[in-house]
């Protein structure tokens, strides 16, 4: 059984520090794109960051360039994507997903998102 499981959300004020977690099971996981997304309320989900399957390659919104930091661990016993988010504002809050894409054809996977707040 696939799954994605987002961990990490929370309240915190501007300028802070988060770091999301996502535990993969069920797929080959190295061989997966793996990315971040957000969906702020009343607006559209869009990409955040995004990395390769042996993580050689990272891309950003332009909106965190500079603030947000995507990798991986693609460890057997780990299987894990992480977003480190810093210097957060106000416009970062929302519900962050985590998706997986597969290298060549193959079913993409969503979790259930963990929502970050930043307010003072």
């Amino acid at each position: 059984q696939v799954q994605l499981v987002e961990s990490g959300g929370g309240l915190v004020q501007p300028g802070g520090s988060l770091r999301l977690s996502c535990a993969a099971s069920g797929f080959t996981f190295s061989t997966y794109i793996m990315s971040w997304y957000r969906q702020a309320p009343g607006k559209e989900r869009e990409l955040v960051a995004a990395i390769t399957s042996i993580g050689g390659i990272t891309n950003y919104a332009d909106s965190v360039k500079g603030r947000f930091t995507i990798s991986r661990d693609n460890a057997k016993n780990t299987m894990t994507v992480y977003l480190q988010m810093n210097s957060l504002k106000p416009e970062d809050t929302a519900v962050y997903y985590c998706k997986a894409r597969p290298n060549s054809v193959g079913m993409v996977y969503w979790g259930k998102g963990t929502l970050v707040t930043v307010s003072s």
